[in-house]
């Protein structure tokens, strides 16, 4: 068993996973299904299925994570909220992922109804966080839980001692893994592993690398998320608007240059936001060496 909890072997040094969002269309759905297929033959550790704003999805991520148990040979992770349910709603949920055969779980407070920067109040009867949900799903089953964290602070968090203390209430109450905010200076993971370290925080701590090519996209997420975008970024895409194909291999680059530098840092396990796209994460893991497993073709002795 691999350090993070996976069965998976690391392939030059590496473990992978990749996040994906339930399908709104026909159309959507067949993207993400075509991806799913590309990004298999990495072996990735596991993939995770979102929930929309203000659990809008929760159907159709059910849906998603039991096809993949169905048809794949990937294990699948659920996003779970604590939004718009009560605890016996939510718990039916966790019950039904046992029974359906998922063992993992991302457990996260998720975002208000009304979107995110509007104040969040917990559901009447439901749980109040991500740390509370993760003691109700441990409650349920010996599950895989993992947990969101914020290299640069939660938006809402007074101070980073706030961030680390209420990581710490997802561990004691479950949490097996922790998976970060994106982010692009090494830095800013390495000063949070070190502040989680000196908290006696010690499951493992993974990176969330973005593969979102459309820079003007990705400013918004980064400035509903906290996430700082560096200069050097900015420079990277100028000019790039109308020219999609460089923005591509620009934010591959990107992506793989920061993973490279993780790595040499001790970080072996990486987690990629591929927002249903195969060809970014594809190319990322091509330059870091992570590629396919060849399979002998039929009938060759």
């Amino acid at each position: 068993m691999s350090a993070d909890g996976s069965t998976m072997q690391p392939r030059n040094g590496l473990n992978v996973s990749f996040e994906f969002f339930p399908p709104k269309t026909e159309a959507m759905e067949e993207t993400l299904w075509e991806s799913i297929s590309r990004l298999e033959p990495l072996s990735p550790s596991f993939v995770s299925v979102t929930y929309g704003a203000g659990g809008s999805t929760r159907d159709r991520t059910h849906r998603t994570v039991r096809r993949i148990v169905r048809e794949t040979g990937i294990r699948p992770a659920a996003h779970l909220t604590c939004v718009s349910a009560t605890r016996e709603e939510i718990d039916d949920v966790i019950r039904d992922y046992w029974s359906a055969g998922i063992r993992h779980i991302v457990a996260l407070r998720g975002d208000p109804p009304d979107g995110i920067g509007e104040a969040y109040t917990p559901h009447p009867g439901g749980y109040a966080n991500a740390a509370e949900l993760a003691g109700g799903i441990r409650k349920i089953g010996d599950f895989e839980i993992s947990v969101g964290c914020y290299p640069e602070k939660h938006p809402e968090s007074r101070d980073f001692d706030y961030d680390i203390d209420l990581l710490k209430k997802k561990i004691d109450n479950g949490a097996t893994r922790a998976i970060t905010q994106f982010f692009f200076e090494p830095d800013v993971y390495f000063r949070f592993r070190e502040r989680a370290e000196r908290a006696g925080i010690t499951i493992p701590i993974v990176p969330g690398i973005m593969l979102q090519a459309n820079f003007n996209g990705l400013k918004r997420m980064a400035g509903l998320c906290g996430a700082s975008l560096p200069v050097w970024l900015h420079e990277a895409y100028e000019g790039l608007d109308e020219d999609a194909g460089t923005r591509k291999l620009v934010t591959a680059h990107v992506a793989a240059k920061l993973c490279s530098k993780l790595q040499a840092g001790g970080v072996d396990n990486f987690h990629f936001y591929t927002l249903n796209r195969a060809e970014l994460a594809l190319s990322t893991c091509q330059l870091l060496g992570v590629k396919a497993e060849q399979r002998e073709p039929v009938g060759v002795a």
